[in-house]
């Protein structure tokens, strides 16, 4: 069993506290004081301890908390510190006239000297500190990947126990980037159906007309003896006409059906790439002017944008988790709510938006948005009373009936990416080529070329060989004597010219 000694220092050895000298007479109303911060630093595990010797012997001796590290004095010059609990404290040693001859600040924690040496085994490629502050480990440097920031964060907690915290610090040495990829599909489906009568008459014995009109009505011209009927067929819609002398009578008749099945389906797949903690934003549309009155009788004009629009910021996490903050927006030119000011229309946009954050790992797919919306209107226009009568109602009243079906989704994808080489990237225009005269004429060719061939590359310059006239030779000069003149002393003597 070990035993361990308490630090109780004999009378002979040193004494646990001592007078200090008194100091140098002063003038009345001034005090002073000095404070003196540890000067080293050291690292123990739970049980483990060290020996340390001081430069010089020492009188007095200080534990800050003897519950974190414990001291034992072996002589006046040499101690021996040993961690018992979790934590931080210090450690004063000081001579007879009060100066301060060793300091140190102990840390105490379990496994605490290990770290370092499992780290640098476990991953010998990074450069990682582990420094243990008041029952943490904080982890500082960089790392080659995202994923060694979590792995080193795991190893080290499951080295020190659950009973430490791991505070992550790290940095990777390749900036995070991300790639958000985004797909927007938006289907609209619209069907409307429209039925109006219309029915006109003459009298042929006094020219009385009559007639019940919905929408286009038809004419009856000409004599009694002769009389012409003619047809205004609708612009929108399918006109059924039925003209014919009945009783004396000339009556035409009209039936305009109309019928309208429209589908809109939009797809667009923005893909933006960006590093961490930067905004990307793509607009695949255009802008709109709009007139704004700015007083004085002065109109300003301003832009408007609208089409597919995408903004987003990503944050990578410390476990390469990543949290984006996305902003997908689809818009579209609309009469549909318009307002006119004078001569001058200014169209409607209709905006579909979505703006939300959420976190999830590289790869993972969410849905941000979802709209699906089914409308269906019926509308009936009647004469009074007239309109209600059986079988002889339905030549008084017209109907029509509209139905709007609107489905949007937007479907998110993120990824961590690294540059690629150029030789990976191809591009649509790989192994395009333009038709010759004679491809285009004789063959009836608009191009040539195979898709996905290799495009030209740079290439390095041939090595050139200079010819003998052009070559330059630099020759020594000859030593001049103390006699010579200064002409011969010239920078570029001895320069000839093969």
């Amino acid at each position: 069993m070990r035993m361990r000694m308490k630090s109780v220092l004999g009378a002979a050895l040193i004494s646990v506290i001592a007078p200090v000298a008194a100091p140098a007479a002063m003038p009345a109303g001034v005090r002073t004081a000095t404070m003196t911060k540890p000067v080293d630093t050291m690292t123990l595990s739970i049980g483990s301890g060290q020996m340390v010797v001081l430069p010089q012997t020492m009188s007095d001796l200080f534990v800050a908390d003897n519950n974190v590290a414990d001291v034992q004095v072996r002589s006046q010059n040499q101690l021996y510190i040993f961690g018992k609990g979790a934590g931080e404290t210090a450690v004063y040693a000081t001579d007879k006239a009060g100066k301060v001859v060793w300091s140190s600040v102990v840390r105490v924690g379990t496994n605490i000297t290990s770290v370092g040496t499992m780290l640098k085994l476990a991953m010998p490629e990074a450069a990682i500190t582990a420094t243990t502050m008041n029952g943490i480990v904080l982890l500082t440097g960089a790392v080659a990947a995202p994923s060694d920031i979590e792995e080193a964060e795991k190893l080290v907690q499951k080295f020190v126990g659950d009973g430490t915290q791991v505070v992550n610090r790290l940095k990777s040495a390749t900036p995070l980037q991300v790639s958000l990829h985004v797909k927007i599909a938006e289907v609209n489906r619209e069907f409307m159906k429209s039925i109006g009568v219309n029915l006109l008459s003459r009298d042929n014995s006094g020219g009385f007309l009559f007639g019940v009109s919905q929408g286009n009505a038809g004419t009856i011209g000409g004599t009694a003896a002769a009389p012409t009927y003619s047809f205004n067929p609708s612009a929108t819609a399918t006109t059924l006409g039925f003209a014919k002398r009945f009783f004396g009578l000339d009556l035409i008749s009209t039936l305009d059906l109309a019928e309208s099945d429209g589908l809109i389906s939009t797809l667009a797949e923005p893909n933006l790439t960006t590093m961490s903690g930067e905004t990307a934003s793509f607009l695949a549309g255009g802008e709109i002017p709009i007139p704004v009155s700015s007083g004085l009788g002065t109109v300003s004009v301003v832009f408007k944008q609208y089409g597919v629009s995408l903004a987003f910021t990503p944050t990578v996490l410390a476990d390469g988790r990543i949290s984006i903050h996305v902003r997908p927006e689809v818009s579209q030119i609309s009469a549909v709510g318009s307002v006119k000011i004078g001569d001058l229309s200014i169209p409607s946009i209709t905006t579909r938006r979505a703006d939300t954050t959420v976190e999830l790992g590289s790869g993972q797919t969410f849905m941000i948005g979802g709209l699906m919306s089914n409308t269906q209107n019926n509308s009936l226009d009647k004469a009074p009373f007239l309109g209600d009568l059986p079988i002889l109602g339905a030549l008084f009243r017209s109907n029509g009936y509209k139905r709007s079906e609107t489905e949007l989704m937007i479907v998110v994808t993120p990824y961590l990416v690294k540059p690629i080489s150029a030789r990976q990237a191809v591009l649509p225009t790989d192994g395009f080529k333009a038709a010759t005269d004679g491809e285009r004429i004789i063959a009836g060719q608009t191009f040539s070329g195979t898709s996905g061939a290799q495009r030209p590359q740079p290439q390095p310059a041939p090595a050139q060989t200079i010819p003998a006239r052009d070559r330059v030779s630099i020759a020594k000069p000859p030593k001049a004597s103390p006699k010579a003149s200064r002409a011969a002393a010239i920078p570029d003597a001895g320069f000839t010219l093969n």
